[in-house]
């Protein structure tokens, strides 16, 4: 075979490969022929042509073919702001589940099949449908029980406004309601507030407490000692008044007695010590038993 040949075959069989596509599972395919779509005359309407999974044949550098992914995708994009039937603001956080319904209409409504701008559109309706269905709740009702009937709602007219997409939206779900930075942020603030004068309070009220506690302990205290002393006062007269008594008692039974008990007692306490020293005349009555048993002079 010449290099002419050689030419020829590869030429050809670059023609075979590039007039061959194929079209994956979980995908459909629409072909365009200079810029037209391509359709099939089913019962004598022209139709799309919908090229389903496997192996399929062009013609090369005349046919444009466009991947479709026909399997469920999700569809979450970012926080929006809703107002409520209040006139509250709150961000929500939502996610669509949906997936292509009708090729035909998807491709000619999205200028090609072009996922972005399904998915830019899908998101609007869903929005304002999300939109209605705030607007005609509280607040109360929407984060009480009742969210699952708003989630149903917005379901049921995102599905009826996706046809003309040629989308099926398949769940509608809100992950996640916010109040907007500012109005948290002065919520935040006003609870901080009335925490902290709270707080203020308590520690005024049990300072207060405090000092009345201490107030009457001390007041008790001061009574206590008060009445101790008094006690002690008491039992020490009535044992000074006892003492008198007995000495009183014992110096009318034996006068004498008790005045020679009472000297003894004397010397006792003035002798006690070896260094004492006592200056007295001779003949003081200190002295008077030293001199004579019975205290008299010879």
């Amino acid at each position: 075979m010449g290099r002419f040949g050689l030419v020829i075959l590869v030429a050809v069989l670059g023609l075979s490969l590039s007039s061959v596509f194929v079209v994956s599972e979980g995908e459909r395919a629409i072909v365009s022929r200079f810029g037209k779509v391509l359709k099939d005359d089913v019962d004598g309407k022209e139709v799309t042509r919908v090229v389903s999974p496997g192996l399929h044949f062009k013609i090369p550098a005349i046919d444009k073919i466009r991947h479709l992914d026909a399997r469920i995708q999700t569809l979450d994009g970012a926080a929006d702001r809703f107002v409520t039937s209040e006139k509250k603001d709150l961000m929500v956080d939502s996610y669509v589940k949906w997936r292509i319904r009708d090729f035909e209409k998807y491709y000619l409504s999205t200028n090609g099949g072009i996922k972005a701008n399904a998915e830019s559109l899908l998101q609007r309706k869903i929005n304002n449908d999300l939109r209605t269905e705030f607007g005609r709740r509280t607040i109360k009702e929407i984060v009480s029980g009742k969210r699952d009937e708003l989630q149903t709602d917005a379901l049921e007219n995102a599905s009826e406004s996706a046809k003309d997409l040629g989308i099926e939206v398949v769940d509608v779900r809100v992950k996640q309601i916010n109040l907007p930075a500012n109005v948290s942020n002065s919520i935040y603030q006003r609870m901080r507030a009335e925490r902290q004068a709270v707080a203020k309070e308590h520690r005024a009220q049990g300072k207060e407490q405090s000092e009345i506690i201490r107030a009457t302990i001390d007041a008790n205290v001061t009574v206590k000692i008060a009445e101790a002393e008094r006690k002690a006062l008491t039992v020490r007269g009535e044992g000074d008044a006892l003492a008198a008594k007995i000495y009183a008692d014992a110096y009318s039974k034996d006068a004498e007695f008790y005045s020679f008990l009472r000297s003894l007692e004397a010397y006792k306490e003035s002798f006690a010590g070896n260094n004492d020293i006592m200056v007295l005349e001779p003949d003081s009555d200190f002295f008077k038993y030293m001199k004579s048993v019975t205290g008299k002079g010879n």
